[in-house]
């Protein structure tokens, strides 16, 4: 049967090992460059916007005791937290500026990396 060999080539090829181009060698090593920025970056992210989500609940009196001090508590907290997720961005630019020159060395290894 004709169906029986076209489908042993499909899964032939798709556990052969693969050929990596230059390029594709290249997209994986500006990812492995962009992790660490990246990962900092979500969780950061999302702890500034749990500190600006607690600083909210205290403010409109959902949790604590409801007295001005935890309103002005609450309006302190929220503020740091939008601080922090202001300043969030500018951070991941700078770790990303760093990042790379140290995957220089590596990128110097692939040389004649364009496309033809």
């Amino acid at each position: 049967m004709n169906t029986d060999k076209i489908y042993a080539e499909q899964l032939a090829n798709k556990y052969a090992p693969k050929d990596t181009t230059k390029v594709v060698a290249l997209r994986k090593l500006d990812t492995k460059a962009k992790l660490p920025a990246t990962v900092f970056t979500y969780t950061f992210g999302i702890v500034t916007a749990m500190v600006a989500g607690v600083g909210m609940c205290l403010s409109m009196k959902v949790i604590g005791s409801g007295s001005a001090a935890m309103f002005v508590l609450g309006v302190i907290v929220g503020i740091i937290g939008l601080l922090g997720m202001g300043v969030n961005y500018p951070i991941y630019k700078k770790l990303l500026a760093v990042r790379p020159l140290r995957a220089n060395l590596s990128a110097t290894l692939l040389p004649d990396s364009t496309p033809k």
